[in-house]
């Protein structure tokens, strides 16, 4: 048995179809110190939601993938319908970002799978016992690669529009700029007045929406407009 410093959450209600499964989650628990008789095991949503009308259930270990319906239904109905507060430990073998956004957002505080081992698990259980939040490392590493997509279109989408809002002209006086180029020394290069590499560049800041050269050049290296 492990030797805690926190109190457990009695009882747990773990809402899981396959036998092996709760074998292995019931084997794990008695490490932490549970007795049989602080653990309610279902198959089905069904009697999952008989059992904690029944029971002030402190902690919940839900599967999602259930014969008579999916686990986020139920982790819905938990936080929502019947304002339960107990944590919501989601124990899956789906591990698709979009199941993962559905069961968080339904309520559940944490999110591991079921293909890590025993000792994973363990650490999961105990890190939501101690009231803090877990998701599994590498479904974690996926939800942040999916943002990270996310965060480089949206700045390729910037990219695109502001390209499209500069000139050729005010692109070429911006390369320039970047270059360290003065006024002057572009007006030479480019055959312009100076009064109208001015204006360029005063175009060039109103569309960035800055108002300096350098803050100028530093958005236009971020987003890729320099050539």
């Amino acid at each position: 048995m492990l030797n805690l410093n926190f109190p457990l959450l009695k009882p747990i209600l773990i809402l899981e179809d396959d036998p092996c499964a709760q074998a292995r989650i019931h084997n794990i628990l008695k490490t932490f110190g549970y007795l049989d008789g602080d653990l309610f095991f279902s198959q089905t949503v069904d009697g999952a939601k008989q059992i904690y009308r029944q029971n002030c259930i402190g902690f919940f270990l839900v599967d999602l993938d259930l014969p008579d319906g999916c686990g986020i239904e139920f982790i819905q109905s938990l936080c929502q319908k019947h304002a339960q507060n107990a944590p919501v430990l989601v124990l899956s073998a789906w591990n698709t970002t979009e199941m993962i956004y559905k069961a968080l957002a339904a309520g559940a505080k944490g999110y591991a799978s079921k293909e890590r081992d025993d000792i994973e698990l363990m650490f999961a259980i105990r890190t939501m016992l101690k009231g803090e939040a877990v998701i599994d490392p590498g479904i974690a590493k996926e939800i942040l690669k999916q943002l990270h997509a996310a965060q480089v279109q949206a700045v390729a989408g910037a990219a695109a529009n502001l390209q499209a809002n500069l000139s050729s002209r005010e692109l070429e006086i911006l390369n320039f700029i970047a270059s360290g180029f003065s006024s002057r020394e572009i007006s030479e290069k480019i055959h312009i007045s100076r009064f109208t590499v001015d204006v360029h560049i005063k175009k060039i800041y109103q569309k960035l929406q800055v108002n300096s050269r350098t803050k100028a050049v530093h958005l236009a290296k971020q987003i890729g407009l320099l050539s």
